[in-house]
């Protein structure tokens, strides 16, 4: 059998008889480490005890030194049947050697008993006077960058063991909580002589002199600190509750598809002006779009944000085989070829044709036609060269010049779209957005026209009374600057 003991947080008081009757009676007695306060109290009782102090050296991870005390352990109680494994605090708590040996023992079905301590929370309840009932979190140093942290709810970090250590875990805190956000500083909790426990501000974190293996962190539930998604949803559901806002409650899906489509071009916008802090703001006016509709969704009963994030997950896992997956690729192209066949697999395409009908109708039509332009491509339904492409639009050209001046508007309609479309051939060829082209050129042609107002209004013109050939001539001014 191994008699797992916990040693409570570092004061000797916290001892229990349990643990202390079994100490004392045990002829095999393995620590996981000396450094603990409790320690020099089992000395002067004249405990003798092995330590794995020197495991740590050993291994590159503390996940391979847990490993090798759990199976060190199991080596020890198959050649003495009886041992005893002590460690620090209560041995449920943040205690992850103790885990990874338990489910050994469950494997190579040896009995097991823990023997329980107070554990380094209780400790640190009682020195904050903490009640926690209002909900804590307990957190690994260790596995911060994997954790959601939540500031509804009082959050303890353990172990944070040094400077390097503190200085990770300011880093993640950081993304969630404000620089300047009150923590407490908890060294040696409940252990007269050595506690200390003051009050910081986060930046300082891993300024503190005396950070040691003895060290915890406490940050206060604070629901006027820094807005979180939930804030969003809540917000949301207010908008739309019986005392909400009369706009927000009028709203639908249908209603809000023309702000979904201002709010991405705005971001696009941003993007463009390389303004990072006017992007952060339009990105959330699109994440708004997202969340008003998931929350008329859940009002309608047919799905909620959370399925709104379940499908999003699935597809990304689904489409990266190569990343969740045992697919090997090499090349981003690669990466799309993968991606258009689980696509088709999944939106249950049968033929090239039902691709080209997939691409979405309310595309600008520039971006639609370069996207059905080039699925049709990888079928090899293309021109050879882009010659043939330019081609192709001096004829659409001289169509349109056949049939501009006749009354047979939706044949001219016809013909124009066609000198458009072979247009936007043409700038696939050149691997260039048609978007973005006629963007430039829009751009320009406003720059310009700006230039002629501009030199008619210093000569007291207003260009309502300019001759198009004046204009013209400004506009070649305008051109050659």
């Amino acid at each position: 059998m191994i008699k797992i003991i916990g040693l409570g947080p570092g004061a000797k008081e916290a001892l229990t008889i349990g643990a202390l009757e079994t100490l004392n009676n045990s002829p095999k007695i393995y620590l996981r480490t000396e450094k603990h306060p409790t320690v020099e109290y089992l000395k002067n009782k004249n405990i003798k005890f092995e330590s794995y102090d020197n495991k740590y050296e050993e291994g590159e991870s503390f996940e391979q030194v847990y490993k090798a005390i759990a199976d060190d352990l199991i080596k020890r109680c198959e050649e003495f049947k009886n041992i005893v494994y002590a460690v620090p605090g209560h041995p449920l708590v943040a205690e992850r050697s103790v885990n990874i040996l338990l489910d050994l023992c469950e494997k190579k079905h040896i009995e097991t008993e823990i023997i329980p301590a107070v554990s380094f929370i209780d400790a640190l309840m009682e020195s904050l006077k903490i009640d926690p009932i209002e909900g804590v979190k307990i957190i690994d140093a260790f596995d911060i960058k994997n954790q959601i942290l939540d500031k509804r709810v009082g959050t303890i970090i353990t172990q944070v063991y040094d400077k390097f250590i503190a200085s990770e875990v300011k880093l993640g805190l950081m993304d969630y909580y404000k620089d300047d956000c009150e923590i407490y500083f908890v060294r040696a909790a409940g252990v007269k002589g050595l506690e200390s426990i003051r009050k910081i501000p986060l930046y300082e974190l891993d300024r503190q002199e005396d950070i040691d293996y003895l060290t915890s962190i406490y940050i206060l539930r604070d629901l006027d600190s820094t807005k979180d998604f939930r804030d969003l949803l809540d917000i949301m559901e207010k908008l739309r509750d019986s005392d909400g806002c009369p706009w927000d409650k009028e709203q639908t899906h249908e209603s809000l598809k023309r702000y979904l489509i201002e709010e991405s071009y705005e971001v696009l916008e941003a993007i463009d002006e390389k303004d990072d802090d006017k992007l952060s703001e339009e990105l959330g006016d699109v994440l708004l779009q997202v969340v008003f509709h998931a929350q008329i969704g859940r009002e309608d009963g047919f799905f909620n944000i959370n399925d709104v994030i379940e499908k999003v997950c699935t597809k990304m896992i689904t489409r990266h085989p190569h990343v969740f997956g045992n697919i090997n690729v090499d090349t981003s192209d690669q990466v799309l070829v993968n991606w258009d066949k689980i696509k088709k697999k999944e939106q249950g395409l049968q033929s090239y044709t039902d691709e080209l009908k997939h691409v979405a109708k309310n595309l600008p039509a520039l971006m639609r036609a370069e996207k059905v332009q080039k699925k049709a491509a990888k079928v090899g339904f293309d021109w050879d060269k882009i010659e043939d492409a330019l081609d192709k639009v001096l004829e659409e050209y001289y169509e349109v010049k056949d049939v501009y001046k006749s009354k047979e508007m939706a044949k001219i309609v016809e013909e124009i779209g066609d000198l458009i479309f072979a247009s936007v051939n043409v700038a696939r060829f050149l691997d260039i957005d048609p978007e973005f082209a006629l963007n430039y050129t829009i751009e320009k042609f406003i720059k310009r026209f700006a230039y002629i107002e501009e030199i008619a209004k210093s000569k007291g013109v207003d260009m309502t009374n300019m001759t198009l050939e004046q204009m013209d001539m400004l506009w070649e001014e305008a051109k050659n600057k």
